[in-house]
């Protein structure tokens, strides 16, 4: 267990102000800061922070907490981990834990960002010491990378070996699943053993806002006939809708200037930083999206793109525009000399005439595309000039205030001359499509969830699969089927059945106290706990043997919950590398149990109370907003506090003796 003093230095060291300001771009105002929510949509700032109290708290929604919620909330994480996030940020050190709470998903994500740290340090030693990585370093000097930004980028090179890295890693005791979870290596199509998925190739380590490695990008150095670049692929810490490559060196800079440069590529914005030009960002060749723009609109509210002038960046640049200005961005647009781009230009001419060029030829998004369409004689053909117009009232139409489309409507009107009316009667109409287009989204959606709702529901509702498949020739004889893989039981519901069964009254007291059989979700558990309360009522027996002697399933459920080949702590202790004695407090891991147990609940309550409210109306919807609210609430109460906090102590004397002694299964191999 983590001291309280220990929270209280984290909760000291960390700059609230600082941590929200990675997701909210902040406003001085007195001894507030006030930004837009993260947590609902508004157009008017009603989020405070107050650093004096290290707390924030939303006028709009509600919502309000300290350093350590606001982490919880915007990563997705409990409560120890936005802990020891904050402790590695701000240089605090922190105890190793031993957590009996059957946190797996908690540690896989540690284990994930470890796995990816390691090999962001093993694909830089690479570079700077092997000699296999002499066209890596060779590549780097021609495009006049020095060794601070190599360094502060943290590039890398992956070596030709076939499974270096997962060799390497694995000696150095680093858990496979790591690997495997963090898109490093992969199983070999033989079936013999697995490989790295970056091989041969300059490494380009991507970094979340707070600084963390969360993926890597790799680039071919030769003339294969492959992908010039390979990124990692989705996982539990890396979605690429969600990331800009540079934003967590830029997001400072971009907040002095109010203003950030969008390029396409990772050189393109390493050079620009070596060259001190630092508010800089991509968008890693990946299509822009609104969870991106969201994140720059954090920092700055003006945007300059730049794009490449081939047909694929001008779309591109077109599908970016209409999405900073639905998120309320001032869009601007700078296209470079022919043949250029931002990497190669400023290695070429330097940061001043870069800065010469920004300041004299970028320009509003709607002068852009109307002098472009102008420079290659669109508007000179009456019907290309009404498609460039029609392009030009869609951006419009994005913006999300009324006052803005009619400026740039006048706007448009003095680069066409066609008439402010005509051009709102045509604007009106993109509006309308727009939002019958919305609405069908949402419909669709809505019909999405519940589909995977009502899927959900009936695999859990589903029988025991008996049906026969004829042939035509032989119609009386089955056909076989290969048996379906059992679904897993969660671990902490399997653990509180065992506890119950080997210490008996007591325990069963406790835990009956604590929980009820609506917080199950396996059928068969649910259906035993409900047998052993009963039993525990009627004063009948409950124990291992009483239980092996019943009829199906209680044998085979006996089997499985207490026979185990593996124990929950054992696999435990091969996932984070931390052991304790099986039961050495049988009441502690009984609170770790029910606290999972709770949580996952309130998972499922808060999906189905999200389908009701998608079907209530009325004074029913109010209620369910409500309920929803409630069960967040609940979840975040346990998801932050201590076992002891949650559930009392034992009472009788037997429960405390219980407690202090060593319960521990011997394996196969012990005995």
């Amino acid at each position: 267990m983590i001291p309280d003093e220990k929270k209280e230095e984290v909760r000291e060291a960390a700059d609230i102000v600082e941590v929200v300001g990675d997701y909210v771009k902040l406003k001085r105002s007195g001894r507030s800061w006030k930004g837009l929510c993260p947590f609902h949509d508004e157009k008017t700032p009603s989020f405070h922070v107050t650093p004096d109290l290290g707390i924030y708290k939303c006028f709009g929604c509600g919502e309000s907490g300290d350093v350590f919620n606001f982490v919880m909330d915007m990563e997705g994480v409990g409560f120890v981990e936005a802990m020891r996030s904050l402790a590695d940020r701000y240089g605090v050190s922190l105890p190793k834990e031993e957590d009996p709470e059957f946190d797996e998903e908690h540690h896989l994500r540690e284990g994930i960002y470890h796995a990816l740290r390691y090999a962001g340090v093993f694909f830089h030693r690479h570079l700077m010491e092997s000699d296999a990585a002499e066209d890596a370093r060779q590549y780097l000097v021609n495009r006049g990378y020095n060794h601070k930004i190599i360094k502060k980028y943290g590039l890398g090179y992956a070596p030709n070996d076939g499974d270096k890295l997962y060799r390497m890693a694995i000696d150095s005791g680093l858990n496979e699943q790591y690997l495997l979870e963090a898109g490093l290596a992969k199983p070999s199509q033989r079936g013999d053993g697995f490989y790295d998925t970056f091989r041969g190739r300059l490494m380009f380590p991507i970094f979340n806002p707070s600084g963390k490695v969360i993926a890597f990008a790799g680039r071919v150095l030769g003339n294969e006939k492959t992908a010039k670049y390979i990124n990692s692929p989705q996982t539990k810490v890396y979605n690429k809708s969600e990331v800009l490559y540079g934003v967590n060196f830029a997001k400072n800079e971009i907040r002095k200037t109010d203003e950030v440069i969008l390029v396409e590529g990772y050189t393109d914005v390493i050079s620009l930083q070596q060259n001190d030009i630092l508010n800089v960002a991509a968008s890693s060749g990946t299509s822009l999206t609104p969870q991106q723009m969201k994140i720059l609109h954090r920092y700055g509210e003006v945007i300059t793109m730049i794009y490449d002038s081939d047909s694929a960046g001008q779309a591109a640049m077109k599908r970016g525009i209409n999405i900073a200005l639905e998120e309320g961005m001032d869009v601007k647009l700078l296209e470079l000399p022919e043949g250029e781009d931002p990497d190669s230009f400023i290695r070429q001419f330097g940061k001043e005439s870069f800065l010469d060029l920004k300041k004299e030829e970028s320009e509003d998004f709607l002068s852009y595309l109307i002098h472009k369409a102008q420079r290659e004689g669109k508007l000179d053909d009456p019907s290309q000039k009404k498609r460039v117009i029609s392009e030009a009232l869609e951006s419009i139409a994005h913006m999300p205030d009324k006052v803005s489309r009619e400026t740039y409507v006048q706007h448009l009107n003095g680069l066409v001359k066609v008439g402010d009316r005509a051009l709102f009667e045509e604007l009106g109409k993109i509006l309308q499509d727009l939002q019958q287009q919305k609405d069908r989204a949402k419909r669709r959606q809505k019909r999405q969830a519940e589909r995977e709702a009502k899927q959900q529901q009936q695999q859990m509702q589903a029988p025991d699969h008996h049906t026969r498949a004829f042939d035509d020739q032989m119609r009386n004889q089955p056909v076989k089927r290969e048996p379906e893989p059992p679904k897993k039981r969660p671990n902490y519901e399997k653990e509180l059945i065992r506890l119950m069964l080997i210490y008996g009254r007591d325990m069963i007291d406790y835990i009956g106290s604590l929980c009820n059989e609506q917080q199950f979700e396996d059928k068969e558990l649910r259906s035993f706990y409900e047998d052993i309360i009963d039993r525990f009522k009627e004063e009948e027996p409950v124990n291992v043997e009483a239980y092996a002697d019943r009829e199906h399933p209680y044998p085979k459920l006996v089997g499985e919950i207490v026979l185990e080949e593996h124990t929950v702590s054992e696999r435990h202790h091969e996932k984070i590398g931390i052991q304790y004695k099986r039961d050495k407090n049988p009441y502690l891991t009984a609170k770790g149990a029910l606290k999972a147990l709770k949580i996952h609940h309130l998972d499922r309550l808060q999906v189905d109370l999200y389908e009701r409210y998608n079907k209530a109306e009325g004074d029913e919807r109010r209620e369910v907003m409500k309920a929803m609210k409630e069960a967040g609430r609940q979840r975040t109460m346990l998801q932050q506090s201590h076992l002891d906090e949650l559930f009392p102590d034992p009472d009788s004397e037997h429960a405390k003796e219980v407690s202090e002694k060593v319960f521990q299964y011997k394996m196969k191999h012990e005995k």
